[in-house]
């Protein structure tokens, strides 16, 4: 399975390609306000792609939680020199945590390849059109209601079935814009719009989204599930995180993981693939 974007593709045949995040951002969930200049977070990034990150994702608006929109001129201000000076420095596919269809088209320009869009296309009208004249690759994300309204008693019939629904209507919805279905990447959104119960089912479930015929995105890395589960805060939840990077390893059905600790999540996943390694007969 390739993904391809703008003049590059890439191989997501196991094992699990790690995304690096780049948070340009004072108000992120887990490392707001720690590379909110554009040296820091250059810096960042070249180290998380020294630790091996085969993408990069650079967000310059939180969607924690309670997180309000930040105004495009700011947004623009805070990413578009960040993938500007790491497209300079570094071959590694470069992603655009955005919903906003300027910033879209902006960093592109100056070098990202990806957009990674929480609101799947449906925010800015204008967004599948740069997606599509660009040839950037898309991820589309499921998320019920916004950062702001999100965690306010989210309600599902069936999670995972919603969620797969979702998910390949959106995936129809880009591919009727013109975008390829060779650039569309799926990500069940876990902790968007989600209780524990929610986010453990979609997780256990894994498998069942694969089978959507698109490449599956996971981001888990430090987010509240963790939390509750170990009862560690933000930035002690490390190991919390390695465990479900094993499970999406063990169980399959996933082929992209997005996390803050690039280096450990490597390790995790070399180690897994060895062991998964068949005996030849």
């Amino acid at each position: 399975m390739w993904w391809h974007f703008t003049n590059k593709q890439l191989d997501l045949t196991p094992p699990i390609k790690v995304m690096g995040i780049v948070n340009v951002t004072p108000d992120s969930f887990s490392d707001g306000g720690k590379y909110s200049s554009t040296e820091l977070a250059i810096e960042h990034g070249l180290k998380l792609v020294e630790h091996g990150a085969d993408l990069l994702d650079i967000g310059g608006e939180s969607s924690r939680p309670g997180a309000l929109p930040v105004p495009l001129e700011e947004e623009l201000r805070r990413v578009v020199p960040v993938v500007e000076g790491l497209a300079k420095r570094t071959t590694v596919p470069i992603s655009v945590d955005t919903t906003k269809a300027e910033v879209a088209r902006r960093t592109l320009a100056v070098g990202a390849q990806i957009i990674n869009d929480i609101t799947a296309l449906r925010g800015d009208s204008q967004m599948a059109s740069v997606v599509r004249e660009t040839k950037a690759g898309i991820i589309l994300m499921h998320m019920q209601g916004t950062p702001q309204t999100m965690q306010k008693a989210p309600h599902y019939q069936n999670v995972v079935a919603e969620v797969k629904g979702f998910l390949a209507e959106s995936a129809q919805y880009a591919t009727e814009q013109g975008i390829a279905p060779e650039r569309i990447v799926l990500d069940p959104g876990i902790g968007f719009g989600k209780t524990f119960e929610h986010n453990l089912e979609l997780i256990r479930n894994l498998p069942e989204f694969g089978s959507l015929g698109y490449p599956i995105l996971l981001g888990v890395s430090r987010k509240g599930m963790i939390g509750q589960m170990t009862g560690k805060p933000t930035g002690e939840r490390l190991i919390g995180s390695l465990t479900v990077a094993m499970v999406a390893v063990y169980e399959g059905g996933c082929q992209i993981l997005r996390v803050h600790d690039v280096s450990e999540t490597i390790e995790v996943v070399k180690v897994l693939s060895f062991l998964q390694k068949k005996k030849s007969p």
